[in-house]
């Protein structure tokens, strides 16, 4: 047990680290283009402020948050997502008082218990951007192409844009109060938590997985029909954006996102398979429920990077490896290190990838994992290259061997 890593969590090692970091550089380079900067948040915070914005009746603060009692008694919680830390992180340092709008992004370990399964771990991966300030749907407008332009980059297949309008506050009393009317015909056929839940929150019911409950909810009242004047003039206007600017989306009713504090806009992107990549939405109360003074519209989302690397891998895509091994130096008696050294230190400082041999192999050995290495050339130095200060440089790929001096490597790479 002790030499196996916990139930629901992985080390990140060899190629499967060398394409998350290359799916975090694709994601850092695009939110610079957006002039959207990087946050990094505490990977604990207080529970109390995920129990106010994710919500006392979801399934994250029930049944999932790792919650423990600190050495000075205060309850704590490794974060479950990253949107709460990020928005107690804006109020804390005063952002409010920088010009609008404030764009975060961040790549965040998050933790939840709940079953292990493909793509999804109990210490998982999130990209996710907050965009802090814009009360305009030009604000969803610019993350859904962002969005968009990242699953694009990496390979995968097109994924659909699904969006729904939850409502705000005062349109949700009228459908909080139509849903439940419909629960409570459908009662004796919810589970347990649903049953629980309907009388603090019927909308989570809405989000429930047991299959029952799914049934029951597809003739359940929709968020959409419920609408105010003003939530119901941001999503239209929300949809003709997103119709000038030829971005191909669904109206499904179905979604309402598994967090409490999303308002009007909700969005996830959907494969052929129906699985979700991305999820996220607008959340103009959050600032208020964590803050009790400041009120603030706001819109963002979050998406799994093993979930990424899961259907990446699904749909065969290859992703780029990072920079190849320019040169492999091997070395041929003691005589010959400290010239070896010499080189491959020298050809570092220029900026090539080079690697060299540290365990005394033969020669032979040494050639056999430059090809494990996938060294683009190779070079052997020994006495007699000592003496001439001359090597053979082999390109790996052609088997060509070039003679060069062994002050001028670098130029031949």
């Amino acid at each position: 047990m002790i030499t196996q890593a916990p139930r629901g969590t992985k080390d990140w090692f060899g190629e499967e680290m060398q394409k998350r970091t290359y799916l975090e550089k694709v994601f850092k380079d695009l939110c610079e283009t957006y002039n959207i900067h990087e946050i990094i948040t505490p990977v604990f915070e207080h529970t109390v402020l995920f129990q106010r914005s994710v919500g006392e009746t979801t399934d994250v603060v029930q049944k999932e948050m790792y919650t423990f009692e600190d050495k000075g008694n205060r309850s704590i919680t490794l974060k479950p997502e990253g949107t709460a830390g990020a928005i107690r992180a804006y109020l804390e340092h005063g952002m409010q008082n920088e010009p609008q709008p404030v764009k975060m992004f961040y790549i965040t370990p998050a933790f939840r218990y709940e079953k292990p399964q493909s793509g999804r771990l109990r210490q998982h991966h999130q990209f996710g951007i907050e965009f802090v300030g814009a009360e305009s749907p030009l604000a969803e407008v610019e993350l859904i192409p962002l969005v968009t332009s990242f699953i694009k980059k990496i390979g995968l297949q097109d994924a659909k844009l699904h969006i729904n309008s939850i409502g705000c506050s005062n349109c949700r009393k009228d459908y909080n109060e139509a849903l439940l009317n419909y629960l409570h015909q459908h009662e004796d056929k919810l589970c347990p938590t649903c049953r629980e839940r309907m009388e603090k929150n019927p909308l989570r019911v809405i989000d429930c997985k047991v299959p029952d409950c799914k049934e029951i909810i597809k003739d359940a009242p929709r968020t959409i029909d419920y609408l105010d004047e003003e939530c119901s003039a941001h999503f239209e206007e929300l949809k003709s954006l997103l119709d000038s600017l030829n971005i191909p989306y669904e109206v499904d009713t179905g979604i309402v996102r598994g967090l409490d504090y999303y308002t009007k806009t909700v969005f996830e992107f959907v494969n052929e398979d129906g699985f979700t990549l991305c999820g996220g939405g607008r959340y103009d109360n959050l600032v208020h429920e964590i803050d009790g003074k400041a009120s603030m519209p706001s819109v963002g989302f979050g998406m799994g990077v093993e979930r990424i690397l899961y259907f990446l891998e699904e749909e065969g895509v290859e992703l780029p490896m990072g920079r190849p091994l320019n040169l492999y130096v091997g070395i041929l008696g003691k005589e010959a290190k400290a010239r070896a050294y010499e080189i491959v230190a020298g050809l570092r400082a220029e900026g090539f990838k080079v690697e060299t041999d540290y365990l005394g192999r033969g020669v032979k050995a040494q050639m056999k994992y430059a090809n494990k290495l996938h060294a683009q050339n190779t070079i052997i130095i020994g006495e007699n290259e000592l003496q001439e200060n001359k090597g053979r440089l082999k390109n790996m790929e052609s088997g060509e061997e070039t003679e060069i001096s062994l002050d001028e490597i670098g130029k031949a790479l």
